[in-house]
């Protein structure tokens, strides 16, 4: 059986064939809709905020509501296209299925449909040519933002609407496919969640052996847990370098990862100065402070040390006979765990719970070989989370490079 190879001429087929498309202004094909609404007149409707709208994804997944919110806003309608005019970089770009209201520092856009189709122009919006373009007219430094003005003056390239037609459809088909995908990965999520819950809600008195985290330092089996340097040892801004050690904020822990790459840097000079707040490759880290109960683990790439703000807690695993470190991460990121953190971080005016009071959470701890058991199970779990989350980034791909062949 012969396999199949490229054809060379793919690019004068019909579906690829650009000799009919015409050079127009953005303005010219597609409307900003500068409809404004008050919150307070809205207060039952869907909100959508830019923290509502995931990167290079076209579907509003979660809302809020407008009395959560206040100042003038954006209303829009089914099929509208909520774009973030603030930070274009991130490629926050959603359609909308549904009318509610949005933040103003989004556009509200809208296909002229006798120029170009509303199940078009997202995937046209999406591409690189126009988010590159996009980036590049933003103004302002701190939070760069496109101005309406400027946007509807740029050409882009546009095929007639029967070539729209087929191309939409293509890539809604590969879009509903990666949809599929994600739902089948939350999913698995969602199990996981589930696993932990039931496998802590199932052990007995008789297999605890450490029931609080004093327990277990009392023990020597983890070391006291310690967060950064407060006061006037706090490395501030002007201490930050573009090389440097990681200076871990809360918001550098992202989805179970330490996102080394959002760091900011301090020199090993100044980190060496430090008393304390030096986690090691290994060390599990939970924030404490704003943003709570998110956790990861330090890892081996990072070298020596990492740098903790008073945000972030490290607990450290002395006698990994008695307790897994994987354990001990399991059990923080636990339903249980978790209820009882927030709960008692929100007694203080901003989400807060320090190092003293984190000596008296309580945590389920059973002998080792119950703790392999849940974590032999868990490793299952986790590794079709994992094959899922690859096929995640295999779809992601595939449409981001669909979108930019056929757009």
């Amino acid at each position: 059986m012969h396999s199949l190879s490229p054809n060379p001429a793919w690019a004068s087929l019909p579906l690829f064939d650009r000799t009919g498309w015409k050079r127009m202004a953005f303005g010219a094909f597609a409307e900003n809709i500068g409809e404004r609404a008050e919150p307070k007149d809205a207060q039952e409707e869907i909100y959508v905020g830019l923290e509502h709208l995931d990167p290079q994804c076209l579907h509003i997944r979660r809302w809020g509501k407008g009395s959560d919110v206040t100042g003038t806003k954006l209303r829009f309608r089914k099929g509208d296209i909520i774009f973030g005019k603030r930070r274009a970089y991130q490629r926050k770009l959603a359609v909308a299925e549904f009318g509610g209201i949005c933040s103003a520092h989004a556009m509200v856009i809208r296909a002229r449909p006798d120029k170009v189709l509303p199940e078009f122009l997202p995937f046209l919006m999406m591409s690189d040519r126009f988010m590159n373009r996009a980036v590049e007219i933003s103004v302002g430094s701190l939070s760069p933002t496109i101005n309406w003005t400027t946007l509807k003056l740029e050409s882009f390239d546009l095929p007639p609407l029967d070539q729209q037609r087929r191309i939409a459809e293509i890539l809604w088909a590969v879009d509903a496919a990666a949809s599929a995908t994600t739902e089948v990965f939350n999913s698995a999520e969602s199990y996981r969640n589930v696993f932990l819950r039931d496998a802590f809600d199932k052990l007995t008195d008789k297999h605890l052996r450490f029931r609080t985290v004093q327990e277990l330092i009392d023990a020597g089996v983890i070391e006291s847990p310690q967060d950064g340097n407060h006061g006037e040892l706090h490395p501030t801004a002007k201490d930050y370098v573009p090389e440097g050690i990681p200076f871990v904020m809360a918001n550098d822990i992202q989805d179970g990862r330490l996102a080394l790459n959002t760091c900011k840097r301090i020199p090993e000079a100044v980190a060496k100065k430090l008393r304390i707040g030096f986690a090691k490759p290994g060390d599990i880290l939970l924030s404490h402070k704003g943003s709570i109960g998110l956790t990861t683990v330090v890892p081996d790439s990072v070298g020596e040390f990492v740098m903790l703000t008073p945000q972030v807690t490290y607990y450290r695993v002395k006698d990994s006979k008695r307790l897994r470190p994987k354990f001990l991460l399991a059990v923080l990121n636990s339903e249980q765990f978790q209820r009882v953190f927030q709960v008692r971080a929100k007694q203080s005016t901003r989400d807060y719970i320090g190092i003293l009071a984190q000596r008296e959470l309580p945590v389920s701890i059973p002998d080792v070989d119950e703790q392999d058991r849940i974590l032999e199970n868990l490793d299952k779990v986790e590794a079709a989370v994992r094959a899922l989350e690859m096929h995640l980034a295999s779809d992601a791909g595939l449409f981001a490079k669909s979108i930019n062949t056929l757009c």
